[in-house]
């Protein structure tokens, strides 16, 4: 049995034809998925059924052959599974007690509640084993900056600004949650992959807020701890780091974290990731995912653009964020039918 594409892009080969997933590949845009969420009920109740998360994983796979399955979850698993109340509302996205002070703070558990994760293990398993031998699974986890984002406001916010605050008025205590939530990414991601992931990606979704050198302490230094601490417990493992809009600080986060692929927005430079990125890190990305919502010539030019500056480096095809629910499914189909030729 040969090794998975993605995998062998991983270990810094170039694949003619670039494996292919995308971010929030299981989601509204699909009929299937949204006819699967309204029988879960809330959407914490679907992640935590792994018989449907398990479902929702593999159906973009089913219909598109993509080269990964990732994980039906959600960055905001940890903090639950550390204590606190985390809530989906209809319309409104999540919501949680904000944790504003050392009070709240000392009310988190020092471990994350093994119980509380079992469910996503078993999704894990569930999927693994459904697979075919040229399809990679990946796990995931939010990134302690970006959780703690959530974690501190309570809710999504337009600039992070209640955790950049939190962070530079006491970071002392700022710094006891960051290393809180390192500890429990590190047992949620090494549980993901001894139940059968294969990849784990860590998605820092909030990066780019930080000034350089907050990008170095509550975005790099934490990550590079997740990844030693789960390459202890779990030798080798394959490690994708998106620090989203990282921009200039993209190659300090791709050599001190000792990530194996770094996810890219797509504002950033695609002649610069060839140039800096792509002899030291596998590069993943970087379609903007309006330009697959516009479909047509646009989509067109942003594929081969993309394909043009990076395909002949290691490279793994991806958008720059999520897909966005509206995408139209012929949209998909027309950017996998050109990367693939």
């Amino acid at each position: 049995m040969g090794i998975k594409p993605l995998l062998r892009v991983l270990a810094r080969e170039r694949e003619a034809v670039p494996p292919v997933w995308m971010m929030r590949q299981a989601g509204r845009y699909l009929p299937e998925y949204r006819a699967v969420r309204e029988k879960a009920g809330g959407f914490l109740d679907l992640c935590f059924n792994p018989k449907l998360a398990a479902e929702v994983t593999l159906q973009p796979v089913c219909r598109f052959g993509f080269d990964a399955a990732i994980l039906f979850s959600d960055i905001l698993i940890v903090p639950l599974a550390l204590g606190r109340k985390v809530e989906f509302l209809a319309g409104e996205g999540p919501k949680l007690e904000p944790l504003t002070d050392a009070a709240a703070l000392a009310s988190l558990r020092e471990t994350i509640d093994g119980k509380i994760l079992a469910p996503v293990y078993e999704t894990v398993a569930r999927v693994k084993s459904a697979l075919d031998s040229k399809t990679a699974l990946i796990g995931f986890c939010g990134a302690p900056w970006t959780v703690a984002t959530y974690m501190v406001a309570g809710e999504a916010t337009p600039d992070q600004a209640p955790a950049r605050l939190f962070a530079l008025r006491d970071p002392e205590n700022f710094s006891t949650l960051i290393d809180l939530l390192v500890q429990g990414s590190i047992e949620y991601l090494a549980g993901q992959l001894k139940a059968g992931a294969e990849v784990v990606q860590i998605f820092d979704t909030w990066a780019g807020v930080l000034s350089p050198e907050q990008f170095d302490r509550w975005c790099i230094q934490p990550t590079e701890k997740i990844v030693a601490g789960v390459r202890r417990q779990v030798p080798g493992a394959k490690i994708i780091g998106f620090p989203r809009g990282a921009g200039a600080m993209a190659l300090p986060y791709a050599i001190a974290t000792g990530v194996d692929g770094i996810g890219l927005d797509w504002t950033f430079l695609r002649s610069l990731a060839h140039d800096i990125l792509q002899p030291r890190v596998t590069v993943q990305g970087n379609v903007d995912p309006l330009a697959l919502l516009a479909g047509g010539a646009a989509l067109d030019r942003e594929v081969d653009d993309v394909m043009a500056a990076l395909s002949n480096g290691p490279l793994i095809f991806n958008l720059g964020h999520g897909i966005l629910p509206d995408t139209p499914i012929a949209h998909v189909e027309r950017m996998l039918k050109r990367v693939r030729g």
